[in-house]
């Protein structure tokens, strides 16, 4: 055989030599990043809470009691002022952006009462005399009846029972833990809160009227 013949295939078998060593390197190194499912196989992204943060039970918090900030308080001192376990508080963010504990977690503030509007029939007479200033009372057969629309009241009647009231300020409207929705009733400031409506004479000291189902109703008023 000539001395060029070997040569070029020499040549020949050294270059096959080097492509089937990088088809062996690209194959290898292709088995090597399929050796596990893709990240979407896995659900996406993966997160490890391992660190993530507890609440500390000795930390205190703004601690709220019947719609009332009492101050600064662990969760188990809050609960015991609440009358609750600790585990039936609510733990969330309150109006100023804080952290805060509630039975229902922290509602805003009751808003200032309305106006007092006199009708004719209740103004006083002008009289020389200085008179006794009388306590107002409410009607038996009903009162006024107002909704807070988180700027002013805006009257709904003038002249409504308390249940009617109830029905037609909160009737199929529910809301969320740590929210409050205000009304009145006569002298009454009522205020709806997850799953009731309370109800307080001074617009300070709330307490339970009625309890509402999972329908936003009221079943238990006639």
């Amino acid at each position: 055989m000539p001395q060029d013949n070997r040569l070029l295939i020499a040549i020949g078998a050294g270059l096959a030599i080097v492509a089937a060593v990088v088809l062996a390197l690209v194959f290898s190194s292709g088995r090597g990043r399929d050796a596990g499912p893709p990240p979407a196989a896995q659900g996406g992204l993966t997160i490890d809470v391992a660190d993530a943060p507890e609440l500390n039970t000795t930390r205190e918090l703004r601690c709220f009691v019947n719609g009332q900030f009492i101050g600064m308080a662990t969760l188990s001192d809050c609960a015991r002022r609440n009358g609750v376990a600790t585990d039936a508080l609510d733990v969330g963010i309150d109006e100023t952006g804080a952290l805060a504990a509630a039975p229902t977690a922290a509602f805003a503030p009751p808003p200032s009462l309305p106006p007092i509007e006199l009708t004719e029939a209740e103004q006083p007479a002008p009289s020389d005399e200085p008179t006794q200033p009388q306590p107002t009372t409410q009607a038996a057969s009903g009162s006024a009846c107002l909704r807070h629309t988180g700027s002013d009241w805006r009257s709904l009647s003038s002249n409504m029972s308390l249940n009617a009231c109830v029905q037609a300020l909160y009737a199929g409207t529910c809301v969320r833990p740590g929210e409050a929705l205000y009304g009145r009733w006569g002298e009454t400031t009522l205020r709806l809160v997850p799953r009731r409506v309370e109800q307080s004479p001074d617009n300070n000291r709330f307490r339970t009227l009625v309890e509402q189902d999972r329908a936003c109703q009221f079943p238990g008023l006639r």
